[in-house]
């Protein structure tokens, strides 16, 4: 306000004109005009910025605050930040931003902020294509509520993300990867290798937690032999990164879509994975090839 009365009493007495006073107020010359006018009408007053006070234009309105808290409360609740934003979106014609409704959950203290994370582990760089590789693994999980743990197997590809197969079992085991390779080499061909743990229904490993027998093969490694499909073994959960990283999507996003759907047998579960929430996954988490 000083150096704005300083320049004015300058310009006053004619020591500059209109456009030099504005390049020393940082303004433009039609704004200068302006506060001039403001500051002749209400003197220091008539400056004041105007939106003090008043709500801005894009707020969420006090109702549609309410029926997000009142639906993260009642059928949400426990969802991420970004889960619940997409199910607002796609369900509830939200058309706020993710930032607003992860702040506003965090203000309501109905999210707490995620702790920061640790060192940055290099991750192995994908294959440039898809089908050069497969990863398939199974989770054990309580997906379904009120009901056993049930496996969860996924065949994926490395390249995109994308998930080719996935459906429910009792168990993990010779036929449910026999049930998942038809599945994808059935809709999308041969791959050039499958990438997976040393369970024993993948390979023969003479000493526990030791190197597998290539001479002693399994069911399905003579199958995948016969195919020329490479079979890769993996030695560590942290070999076996990306899986991991989709399970743990999995397990946080696929239990609740689940409770939601209403939906309690492995039948249902299964149609609703191949039908409704793989598409969608897909369409969300996959990534282009290199």
């Amino acid at each position: 306000m000083i150096k704005f009365r300083d320049i004015l009493s300058r310009y006053e007495a004619l020591e500059f004109n209109q456009m030099e006073a504005a390049q020393l107020l940082g303004l433009s010359e039609r704004t200068f005009r302006r506060w001039c006018c403001r500051y002749e009408e209400a003197g220091e007053a008539g400056l004041l910025d105007r939106r003090l006070g008043k709500a801005s234009g894009k707020r969420v309105p006090l109702d549609r605050e309410f029926e997000v808290e009142t639906l993260y409360r009642t059928r949400y609740s426990g969802f991420t930040a970004k889960h619940f934003h997409e199910l607002l979106v796609r369900d509830h014609r939200f058309s706020w931003s993710y930032t607003w409704t992860k702040a506003f959950l965090h203000s309501k203290g109905l999210l707490t902020k995620a702790s920061r994370r640790g060192a940055h582990r290099r991750k192995r760089p994908r294959r440039p294509l898809p089908g050069m590789m497969l990863h398939q693994d199974g989770s054990r999980h309580i997906w379904l509520g009120g009901q056993p743990a049930l496996d969860l197997i996924v065949t994926m590809d490395d390249a995109t993300n994308t998930i080719y197969s996935g459906f429910l079992t009792e168990e993990e085991g010779t036929a449910s990867t026999f049930r998942a390779l038809e599945e994808v080499f059935g809709g999308h061909g041969l791959a050039l290798s499958l990438y997976t743990d040393r369970g024993s229904h993948y390979f023969h490993t003479p000493q526990a937690g030791g190197k597998i027998d290539r001479t002693n093969l399994t069911q399905v490694g003579r199958a995948l032999a016969h195919l020329g499909v490479e079979h890769i073994a993996a030695y560590s959960p942290q070999a076996r990164g990306r899986s991991e990283r989709v399970f743990q999507t999995l397990q946080d996003r696929l239990t609740k879509e689940l409770a939601l759907a209403g939906i309690a047998t492995i039948e249902e579960a299964n149609s609703f994975l191949r039908d409704v929430y793989i598409p969608a996954h897909n369409k969300r988490f996959a990534v282009k090839p290199e």
